[in-house]
């Protein structure tokens, strides 16, 4: 098992920590951190406002800036915007008084209004513009502490009057969840995840700027402790290299996948065209027998058997023999997408997961108690909220995880990945996802990449859930969020697998 590209989710007073042990109170060497803190929340801007058309280059920005390091990230990020817009301008509203800042936000400050004297001002509450492209808010960031403050309160409700396309929180959404707080559509961890950053409605979709805070010995050290991670986009970059020159298909893995009924047809056609750009070397692909020559017309790649049927055309348990058969040559196993629930569906997909000597992902209707439990060997398991009550109830992931023993791929607005140890968290992924079908993708790649790797269950699950968020925030920058369809995610799993070799080399 490989260690996973990840970094630890800290407490703010772990984060407070570890500033003091990197900076050992030096201003220049906070000062540079500030600095790419600020230019790294610029890039992410300008890359994850394409999803809303992007910044034109006449954008105007309004920032909202408190008075410490937050303030100070923020304004050196409107300073790095209007240097890549330029005939952008930016507003800001000093919540406490431009006089109250701390020192390097006062030279961030300075340094923003000495090279655009004619792009920035300084503007009240009662100034503000009627509507802004983009507003950041760098009012607080890991020293808040609630309430709000009437100073504040009032600054970010004038602000919260305007008409604004794009929101940005600067580490932490401003307030975080009290009453008044800013209310961001992204926001932007800087140096490291802060625990308050998980659970806060008011930070829209979390992004990590990882800004070299963690180096390899104190990293080994803090994993000692298991607890919550992010995973880093660089955990895909050995899929975009070479692979052996020597190599077949065989030495690729070998994907077994059931699934498909009269039903929900889709389902099963999705998840092996998933498994099939996986880089797995062979897929089989059992479902009922009247969608077998369809299926093989439209996927010619996978080799597609046709399992006898129930009445309501189904999986029957009549066909588990050439099930078994199917499952000898497996590097892995995959069942669920569209099976439905008929009983003798469900006790087909009982008898299959109890036959298994390979690893097996278990999704969608598939994940019932019986099933799951019924296997002896390592399972993926990638259920959604509903379906993780069905077989968990009200556990708690990493006791669930453990008790099995399974890995986990809870989905959601951030993916939880889990064996019972660490919880890894992908902030990969948006509003792209939220459609039928992008459930059935993520199946098909666990699975492929399961066969790829069968003795890492949890890097293959890890991968599969950046790779399937990564592509879908892809496919948002190139067309939006709204005319698009599931398929298309998988025509950017290539684009992913470039940008994770870029994030590893920056």
């Amino acid at each position: 098992m490989i260690a996973l590209p990840s970094h630890p989710v800290l407490s703010t007073l772990q984060a407070r920590e570890l500033e003091a042990g990197l900076f050992e109170g030096s201003e220049a060497r906070e000062w540079r951190a500030m600095t790419a803190a600020g230019r790294g929340v610029a890039a992410a801007v300008l890359r994850d406002a394409a999803e809303a058309g992007g910044l034109a280059v006449d954008a105007r920005i309004l920032v909202l800036a408190g008075k410490g390091n937050n303030a100070g990230d923020g304004l050196i990020a409107a300073r790095t915007l209007l240097e890549h817009l330029p005939k952008a301008s930016a507003e800001v509203l000093f919540v406490f008084g431009s006089r109250r800042l701390r020192p390097l936000a006062a030279r961030a400050w300075r340094e923003l209004a000495d090279a655009f004297p004619r792009r920035v001002r300084s503007v009240g509450a009662s100034r503000l513009s009627k509507a802004y492209d983009l507003s950041l808010g760098a009012v607080f960031g890991a020293q808040y502490r609630p309430p709000l403050g009437p100073e504040a309160e009032a600054a970010i409700a004038a602000a919260s009057l305007c008409r604004v396309r794009f929101s940005a929180g600067v580490d932490l959404p401003s307030g975080l969840d009290d009453p008044g707080a800013f209310r961001a559509d992204f926001t932007y961890a800087t140096g490291c995840v802060k625990a308050p950053l998980l659970c806060c409605r008011n930070a829209g979709r979390p992004r990590y700027l990882d800004l070299g805070f963690f180096p390899e010995e104190f990293d080994r050290k803090i994993r000692a402790i298991s607890g919550d991670r992010v995973l880093l986009g660089r955990l895909l970059a050995p899929l975009a290299g070479l692979r052996p020159a020597h190599g077949d298909k065989r030495s690729q893995g070998h994907l077994v996948f059931m699934g498909g009924s009269a039903n929900f047809p889709g389902a099963a056609l999705m998840a092996t065209r998933a498994a099939l750009r996986s880089g797995v070397g062979l897929v089989t692909a059992l479902v009922p027998e009247r969608l077998a020559c369809v299926f093989a017309a439209q996927a010619p790649e996978a080799m597609w058997v046709g399992l006898p049927e129930t009445p309501s055309g189904g999986l029957s348990s009549k066909g588990l023999p050439l099930a078994e058969k199917a499952m000898e040559r497996a590097s892995a196993v995959a069942i669920g997408p569209g099976i439905g629930r008929e009983p003798d569906t469900l006790a087909f997909a009982a008898a299959v997961a109890k036959a298994a000597k390979v690893p097996l992902a278990v999704d969608a209707d598939a994940l019932q108690p019986e099933i799951v439990r019924a296997a002896s060997v390592p399972r993926v398991l990638t259920p959604h909220a509903g379906e993780y009550a069905r077989i968990a109830g009200t556990a708690d992931l990493r006791a669930y995880c453990s008790g099995l023993p399974a890995v986990v791929v809870q989905k959601g607005p951030v993916t939880r990945v889990s064996d019972g140890g660490a919880v890894y968290h992908s902030f990969f992924g948006g509003p792209v996802l939220a459609r039928g079908g992008s459930g059935d993708l993520l199946a098909g790649l666990v699975g492929g990449l399961l066969a790829q790797t069968p003795d890492d269950p949890l890097l293959a699950a890890c991968r599969a859930a950046v790779w399937h968020g990564a592509a879908a925030d892809a496919l948002a920058r190139a067309q939006g969020q709204t005319a698009v369809h599931t398929l298309q995610v998988l025509d950017f799993l290539a684009t992913a697998l470039k940008e994770s070799v870029q994030c590893q080399e920056h």
